[in-house]
């Protein structure tokens, strides 16, 4: 099994999803155009390495986008649209529109009729996009401490790259819930605002969500 993971992001989402991938066994490369801004995250973890959006792209047999939702397809391109072709790509994006402050609490969303995931999909057609990750904080995307496991929900077009995505949450202790195709990302995305709410009013921001079946 290849256990390349290429991250695109420099973030404390790309830090800690670096770091959980480390933990738990795979070679990481960390894709920045701000080296510098990784330099204590790479002390911390000595063995990933540090490159280009190109050549991390390249590099890994899994990619993960872990910038902010409006750069992502930019980013996308810049690492190369072939470079993840055929890839199972994890999207843990959110189209927040950063230009408005959230309302009662409420995040606001740059996307209209589809979510981020889909537009990332038409951008990518030959990438194997999943939805993950994006409904949680970044402190929590990692083996985290609940008295229950978690459910991670995801969606994507290709079962093959959900299958992959899905041994890699169960390895990170969560429950999956396959939610279905890109278009589902509408739902799961809409899930990171419903996340939100409790922090912004309430300062709350260590919970997650459960599935009860």
């Amino acid at each position: 099994m290849n256990k390349n993971i290429g991250i695109l992001g420099s973030g404390a989402v790309a830090k800690a999803l670096g770091a959980g991938f480390i933990k738990h066994g795979y070679n990481v490369m960390l894709g920045t155009t701000n080296p510098a801004k990784l330099s204590e995250w790479k002390e911390k973890n000595p063995s990933a390495q540090i490159d280009s959006f190109e050549d991390t792209a390249k590099f890994g047999h899994i990619v993960v986008i872990a910038v902010k939702g409006h750069a992502a397809i930019d980013v996308v391109k810049t690492a190369g649209i072939a470079n993840i072709a055929g890839k199972t790509v994890i999207d843990t994006t959110n189209p927040i529109d950063e230009t408005k402050q959230p309302a009662n609490g409420v995040l606001n969303y740059f996307t209209t009729d589809k979510s981020l995931l889909e537009l990332l999909q038409e951008a990518a057609p030959a990438a194997h996009l999943v939805k993950a990750f994006n409904s949680i904080g970044s402190q929590l995307m990692v083996n985290p401490n609940f008295a229950e496991k978690p459910t991670m929900f995801i969606c994507g077009n290709n079962d093959d790259a959900k299958k992959e995505v899905n041994e890699i949450l169960d390895l990170f202790g969560f429950e999956v819930e396959d939610s279905g195709k890109a278009n589902a990302g509408r739902a799961v995305e809409a899930l990171c605002i419903l996340w939100c709410i409790p922090g912004f009013a309430q300062n709350r921001w260590v919970h997650a969500f459960r599935l009860m079946k």
